[in-house]
């Protein structure tokens, strides 16, 4: 019997107790899952960085995929900023003589201001990529690496206002080749 009173008496002090660790964890988490800042300010600020893009551009690509003869395509870039500047939206596309496409891409652009930094999410024939995007006046660079090959892409202006951009592919110990090579001039 004097068990069971312990039991009875002890549960209105364990449910106390509960209560408290419960109040306890909700009154922590609500002080530490403060919303983040609004950087949006500074997030479109470092997009203007990249303001030289936008608009509609096409010209020659050549694009190696290997052993044969190199494709010769025409590139349309379309470049428009979206959700007030926050996000660069990249639509390319190239296409054969006869209006073919032969090859179509989707990407997006952003600035990261918990890294202060860019990124890029580039998607592809049902597959995607995310890596850093470093952005200098009037060009950008980025990269990554698929098993033994490394991929570098980079792109520049020229004094002509053309739009200049090579991607290499190096392949293990070997030298870095070209396998994609265009120059985009703006459409008014």
């Amino acid at each position: 019997m004097n068990q069971k009173l312990l039991k009875t008496s002890s549960r209105p002090a364990q449910k106390l107790a509960v209560v408290a660790a419960i109040i306890v964890s909700l009154l922590t988490t609500a002080a530490t899952a403060q919303p983040a800042p609004n950087n949006s300010k500074a997030q479109r600020e470092a997009m203007q960085k990249l303001a030289f893009l936008e608009g509609q551009w096409s010209g020659p690509v050549t694009i190696v995929r290997g052993p044969g003869e190199p494709l010769h395509l025409t590139q349309t870039e379309n470049i428009h900023f979206k959700l007030g500047g926050l996000v660069l939206l990249v639509e390319g596309k190239s296409t054969a003589a006869d209006g073919t496409v032969q090859f179509e891409a989707l990407a997006t652009i952003a600035y990261d201001s918990d890294t202060n930094g860019y990124r890029i999410r580039a998607y592809h024939d049902g597959n995607y990529l995310d890596t850093e995007l470093s952005v200098l006046p009037d060009s950008f660079s980025w990269g990554y690496t698929s098993g033994p090959a490394k991929i570098r892409n980079a792109m520049r202006l020229t004094a002509k206002g053309e739009w200049q951009e090579t991607t290499t592919v190096a392949i293990g110990s070997n030298p870095a080749r070209t396998s994609v090579d265009m120059l985009l001039t703006r459409k008014p």
